[in-house]
């Protein structure tokens, strides 16, 4: 028998329906979908889209919550050769205006409410031809938009029963997925078949994901920690169980209790809220072989609570941008050994710092993180000068290779250390702060729960050190003893000159810590 290896990331799919065809594979709310039903009703989609006239490389933005026709167009988009591009339920009108524009989108699939609260941006959209609504039909919609097609009549039954001839080959994009926009505007990241292949088969070794596992998401699909969630487990042959959001915990823990569900992704923050959740024992979670915290730093007090609470369980610590998926985790083994370290760097990539000339730094030494390997980015969608800047020369000929702006360093034996982003460094007194460091030495002080440093520009230090700090739930620390506190801990121009105390950090969709916010608050 000839085996069959995947070119495309639909083929990930197609192989799991021709092994595991009535293995339930997803689980949202109240709907459980085999691996077949999700082929053949992404393959009918896919046909809707092509007859519709969606060409080949032409791009499809999906607008949707967490659900199971946010899943099927994924995968009906690529079946259809198309770029297929998720966006944020919670994403504002002009945002979602410039993705829009940016993209030159000739096809949107939308959540039906979410199409009736923005009609006015998407009659606008220059580009637009095709909507496909999931739910209730909306009966008053602007009438200078396209026709809208309900989602059960686009995966009608009738549908051929293969999907459409293959135009694309695994160097045409995938996916064009739009960075946060924390350092600027939002640049949306432009991703191949073979790109998100490689970073799959990459994750999903070291997981040693295989088809018993049962992964539960509450991360967006927009996010791309939230989507890999999805591609892997079905490239695995496993069951994903697809929440919203973390918000109803109570909802979450119970379905990933009745589930038996073996891996728990999740950013630090959640985790954060978990170890603050009191009635988290009430629910069977002793089938948890893995969690992953990815996103931010896990802080040494997450892990020990991790530890605690999972005893059997892995723990990795993942550091990754969106211009490459992942760059490097630390093995399970190593979270006692390398405290503060975000590991080695994952499967087919290598991991390099560089000095401001480009030179190679030795261990110890703090540069640019350099990565290369198949899962690097194209480019930036549209934006070559952007790109030029993030992709440049490579050490062997024709190459490129992705300098990140992340500082770090590596230590003897190998292991990563994040020092800050290059451009969140600034100067007080003269002398450099890197707020990540800042950060990390303000957790240590007992009460501390969470902090976010930043530089606010000041007329006498150039700029002055404002930590936003989160306390442990009952404890009560005001600034001038949590400044007093930091003087062990720190140099005196780290040491904050403001430090607010709030109830939570505000966030982005994503689960990030929204700088713009705190600095505007």
């Amino acid at each position: 028998m000839m085996r069959i290896f995947p070119r495309q990331l639909q083929d990930l799919l197609a192989l799991s329906a021709l092994k595991y065809p009535d293995k339930i594979a997803l689980v949202c709310n109240a709907r459980r979908m085999s691996y077949a039903a999700i082929e053949a009703q992404s393959d009918a989609l896919a046909h809707w889209l092509v007859n519709a006239g969606v060409g080949r490389g032409e791009r499809v933005i999906i607008f949707a919550e967490n659900s199971v026709e946010a899943v099927l167009a994924f995968w009906a988009t690529l079946k259809a050769s198309a770029v297929v591009c998720l966006v944020h339920p919670e994403t504002p009108a002009d945002k979602l205006a410039h993705y829009l524009q940016d993209t030159r989108a000739t096809t949107l699939v939308a959540a039906d409410h979410l199409l009736a609260q923005h009609a006015t941006v998407f009659a606008a959209a220059t580009f637009l031809v095709n909507v496909v609504v999931s739910g209730a039909q909306p009966t008053t919609v602007d009438p200078s938009m396209p026709s809208i097609t309900g989602f059960l009549q686009a995966v009608a039954s009738d549908a051929p029963s293969s999907p459409p001839a293959q135009r694309n080959i695994d160097v045409d994009l995938a996916a064009i997925v739009y960075t946060s926009g924390s350092t600027g505007a939002p640049k949306g990241v432009m991703l191949t078949h073979r790109n998100m292949l490689a970073a799959a088969a990459s994750i999903s070794e070291y997981l040693k994901l295989d088809d018993r596992d049962v992964i539960l998401n509450a991360m967006p699909l927009s996010f791309d920690y939230g989507l890999y969630q999805m591609i892997m487990t079905f490239a695995a042959g496993g069951r994903l169980v697809l929440e919203r959001s973390f918000a109803l915990l109570p909802q979450v823990l119970a379905r990933a209790s009745r589930e038996v569900v073996t891996g728990l992704p999740a950013v630090p923050t959640v985790f954060a809220l978990l170890s603050q959740f009191d009635a988290l024992d009430r629910y069977d979670l002793s089938a948890v072989r893995f969690l992953t915290a990815s996103g931010a730093h896990l802080a040494a007090a997450q892990i020990k609570w991790m530890q605690q609470r999972f005893p059997t369980a892995e723990i990795y610590s993942m550091y990754g941008l969106t211009e490459c998926k992942r760059c490097s985790y630390l093995p399970p083994e190593a979270i006692d050994l390398k405290p503060g370290s975000v590991g080695i760097a994952i499967p087919n990539t290598e991991l390099w710092v560089v000095d401001e000339n480009n030179q190679r730094l030795g261990p110890n030494q703090v540069g640019e993180l350099v990565v290369r390997g198949a899962t690097v980015m194209r480019g930036y969608w549209d934006a070559p000068e952007a790109t030029a800047q993030r992709l440049r020369a490579g050490p062997l000929p024709g190459e490129l290779v992705l300098h990140t702006g992340d500082l770090g360093r590596f230590d003897d034996d190998g292991y990563l250390y994040l020092v800050a982003r290059i451009d969140s460094i600034f100067k007080n007194r003269g002398k450099k702060v890197a707020p990540h460091e800042v950060e990390a030495a303000m957790m240590k002080i007992v009460g501390v729960f969470e902090v976010a440093v930043t530089g606010v520009p000041d007329a006498v230090l150039g700029h002055a050190v404002h930590a936003f700090v989160v306390l442990d739930g009952g404890v009560e620390l005001d600034e001038k003893h949590l400044r007093r506190a930091c003087a062990p801990l720190m140099e005196s121009h780290q040491i904050p000159s403001k430090i607010t105390v709030l109830a939570a950090l505000p966030r982005s969709p994503n689960g990030k810590i929204d700088l713009a916010a705190l600095i505007h608050s």
